[in-house]
């Protein structure tokens, strides 16, 4: 079953022993009834919601990806509807042919709907435009006599560039690569808060189980006390020997005050890290049993090399690095524009007849950029460039082994807890059982206080030792998790939890 210990403060634990030994040590495991309690898998929860760094993620990834939301929506008809209810004016010019002023009035009113739709796969633009006038028009050429006409334009209009590249595809690209990078770190952020979280946890948690060693060490120096204490007073044994069963006990406190002030200390520096404040109360909850897990390292190697980000990172970098090599290509490139446009026009005096004599208008350009000379310039940055991108192959490459290594060295590593495991499986059978027999001599008088005091020392020492090869296996088996990402206890991947 897991332990749940609230440790007392210094000052009331002294007072509670200064009342009487057994009695206090019981007080002592009463748990807090208050405090909140924290499992790793809700500690970890807690530290996601609060990770400054992953909200930091979390908002970077949600610009990216509305970013590139706005620019996919950017790709489809564009509606545009522009309208000028009422437009007067007066001016006076002056006739070089007439020789005299004229003052014309103008009444307009216009009206223009246009429907633009980009084309993602030519980097072309089609456009269509409806533009409707009417206007009244008077001048004093005419003796102010009014007239009234409908004007209405509907063109067709498509611009297509040839001999270049597709600026509208790669800034998508460029766009989506943006939001995989987000994606990335944002995983990556909350692998390094897993990491963190779990080793400050069961660093915690070995904390806690030191201070309920230490309290069963000054149970067993308190009873020793007791013992000795009967036998000085039965005239059995010196004096002496109830100085030293003394001295042990004393010192029992001391350490006790002490492993309970480092868990203090380890408590607040969670709360830092998990984001809650330091005047919250909680106590951990882990169930560190031995439960081996079977790790085959190919797998992890090749699962690694297929899935790790970090070489998903390095990737879209390269492909970075050849769009920047194709703008710098494209700096004083020869291409080309092809401009065509197809309008109907019609003006009439009656709306309903105002096609009769209508007009079309065509037109096609063609248009030509050829760079003549540019003294080596563009040679240059494609050098630079092209050494750029062969910069980013390389480091992949040199991840690609590095991964290979790290996995290696956290494999070997794991097999040694594995084997530390065992090893002190067996120091902890011996000391118990040497300090069992131990005790019973020195119930009889065989033993005297300060040898007594090293057995229980040793035993004390050896399930400390027990505790922390169980937890640097678990750190182990998460450190090879976290870099293969796979799951060997639960036999899953881990990249299917983002």
């Amino acid at each position: 079953m897991p332990t749940r210990i609230r440790p007392v403060f210094p000052r009331f634990q002294a007072a509670l022993f200064r009342a009487g030994g057994i009695a206090a040590f019981v007080l002592i495991l009463i748990p807090s009834l208050q405090a909140q309690i924290l499992t790793l898998e809700k500690a970890l929860e807690i530290a996601f919601k609060n990770s400054p760094s992953i909200q930091e993620a979390r908002y970077q990834l949600t610009i990216n990806g509305e970013n590139l939301k706005a620019q996919q929506a950017g790709l489809k008809s564009q509606f545009l509807l522009t309208l000028t209810p009422l437009t007067v004016s007066q001016t006076r010019t002056f006739s070089d042919l007439t020789s005299r002023y004229n003052t014309q009035e103008l009444t307009k009113s216009a009206l223009r709907f246009s429907i633009t739709q980009p084309i993602k796969w030519t980097d072309g633009t089609l456009t269509i435009v409806d533009s409707f006038n009417w206007q009244k028009a008077a001048s004093s050429y005419t003796g102010f006599i009014s007239e009234a006409t409908f004007n209405n334009s509907l063109t067709f209009r498509l611009i297509q560039p040839v001999f270049t590249y597709n600026r509208t595809k790669m800034q998508i690209r460029q766009l989506e690569l943006s939001l995989e990078n987000s994606q990335i770190n944002y995983n990556l952020q909350k692998l390094s808060i897993e990491r963190s979280v779990t080793q400050q946890f069961l660093g915690l948690y070995s904390t806690l189980e030191s201070v309920k060693i230490a309290q069963e060490e000054l149970k067993n120096a308190t009873e020793s006390y007791q013992i000795i204490e009967s036998k000085v007073k039965a005239g059995i044994s010196a004096p002496e020997e109830l100085y030293q069963a003394d001295l042990t006990r004393l010192n029992s406190v001391a350490g006790l005050e002490n492993k309970q002030m480092s868990y203090e200390n380890a408590l607040d520096n969670f709360k830092i890290l998990l984001g809650v404040p330091l005047t919250q109360e909680i106590e951990v909850v882990a169930d560190i049993r031995k439960q081996l897990a079977e790790v085959d390292l190919q797998k992890a190697v090749d699962h690694a090399q297929a899935n790790r980000m970090e070489l998903r990172t390095r990737n879209n970098a390269i492909l970075t690095a050849l769009d920047n090599l194709i703008k710098t290509d494209a700096e004083n490139e020869f291409k080309a524009s092809i401009d065509v446009s197809l309008g109907l026009t019609g003006v009439n005096k009656q709306f309903q007849s105002i096609y009769e004599s209508s007009n079309t208008d065509k037109q096609i350009a063609v248009s030509l950029n050829i760079p003549v000379f540019d003294w080596g310039q563009k040679t240059h940055r494609l050098a630079a460039s092209q050494a750029a991108v062969d910069t980013q192959r390389m480091s992949f490459e040199e991840y690609r082994k590095q991964i290979t290594l790290e996995i290696r060295q956290a494999y070997r590593t794991l097999q040694n807890q594995k084997r530390q495991i065992e090893i002190v499986e067996i120091n902890v059978q011996n000391a118990q059982r040497t300090y069992e027999i131990n005790l019973e001599r020195y119930k009889n008088g065989d033993l005297s206080s300060k040898d007594m005091q090293f057995y229980q020392l040793q035993l004390s020492q050896q399930r400390l030792n027990q505790l922390q090869a169980l937890i640097n296996y678990k750190l182990a088996l998460l450190d090879i998790k976290i870099r293969s990402l796979w799951d060997f206890e639960n036999n899953r991947s881990v990249i299917d939890n983002f």
